[in-house]
């Protein structure tokens, strides 16, 4: 089953939502507006406006107010997806070119600041400073994390915490956020703001380290993308940090490979995806994953029993078991 059937009873205000991201990145500039709208039309799983409605419908719900916060995240992550796609030099995503593959990498990066400045603007109209505050620290610390993507690229000298660390920044905190602010816009009990949050921190540090599985374990038609490009483009994810720990050989093998990351191409790096999977590093990365989930589950089991609630719980488990 996909992960839009569990929460398809959204589809109404969903809808809405995506009318407005057209919308909101119609941009003069000819050139703005392609790459743009390219990005828009790739798709993808809308998962952080879905957080934000499901956290909004424990207060009092109303989608021409929410809609205003659900827009402006969803632009924060596809603002950070044309960035990352720079930092990673990457060719595809969703099985399409990236912007940076149709254009350059000048043009993905105003394209990304473009879209960062039009979130800020459209969430203007939403009066509430404490808002305001929550999503500019959340962009201060989105930038850290992608800062320290560049910095940890082939740099062996990183472990467990950095990793957790910087899919924090990068993943989680903009989950969590998605669900912190779709609860304030609807004036949610205080106590049920702060369950929401943890929530969204615990399901982003999840589907983070699935995702890092997936890009050993799924194929390049699931991914879109070649299986293993986290580790050609100098990543050192969760398997791969336990695959070093259990095996010397196998982290030789990563120092000799980085020792010139220049020359370094899909082909140099099948043997190691098997030695990763016989290493035991997948099923210690899936029992990571577990934890997270059974403490977002844990976090919001005193929230009242509204569809929302199941459907949270819901999506923990499509996480926890997705392949793609």
């Amino acid at each position: 089953m996909k992960l839009a059937m569990t929460y398809s009873y959204l589809k109404q205000d969903l809808d809405i939502i995506e009318e407005a991201l057209n919308q909101t990145i119609h941009a003069k500039h000819p050139v703005l507006r392609e790459a743009s709208i390219q990005l828009l039309n790739a798709g993808g799983k809308r998962l952080r406006p879905v957080f934000v409605l499901l956290s909004g419908m424990f207060g009092d719900y109303n989608i021409e107010k929410i809609k205003t916060v659900a827009v402006s995240l969803e632009l924060i992550h596809m603002a950070s997806l044309v960035h990352d796609d720079v930092i990673d030099e990457s060719e595809l995503r969703r099985g399409k070119p990236t912007v940076k593959a149709k254009w350059d990498n000048r043009i993905a990066m105003y394209t990304g600041d473009y879209i960062f400045a039009r979130s800020l603007e459209y969430l203007t109209s939403l009066d509430n400073s404490r808002a305001h505050k929550i999503l500019a620290e959340t962009i201060v610390e989105l930038t850290i994390g992608e800062m320290e993507q560049i910095k940890d690229k082939y740099d062996l000298n990183q472990n467990v915490r950095n990793y957790f660390r910087r899919i924090k920044r990068k993943t989680a905190l903009l989950i969590s956020s998605s669900c912190q602010l779709g609860a304030i816009s609807t004036n949610v009990q205080p106590n049920q703001e702060k369950a929401l949050y943890r929530y969204g921190y615990y399901i982003g540090m999840s589907y983070q380290i699935i995702d890092d599985i997936l890009d050993f374990t799924s194929t390049e038609e699931q991914l879109g993308k070649p299986a293993g490009s986290d580790l050609l483009q100098g990543n050192l994810t969760l398997p791969v940090l336990y695959a070093m720990d259990s095996s010397y050989h196998f982290s030789k093998q990563i120092q000799d490979l980085f020792n010139d990351p220049s020359t370094l191409t899909q082909e140099d790096i099948q043997p190691l995806l098997q030695q990763i999977k016989d290493s035991g590093a997948i099923e210690r990365s899936f029992a990571i994953s577990n934890r997270y989930l059974e403490k977002a589950y844990e976090s919001i089991k005193d929230l009242p029993d509204i569809k929302a609630k199941q459907m949270l719980k819901d999506i923990a488990t499509y996480i926890g078991k997705r392949q793609s």
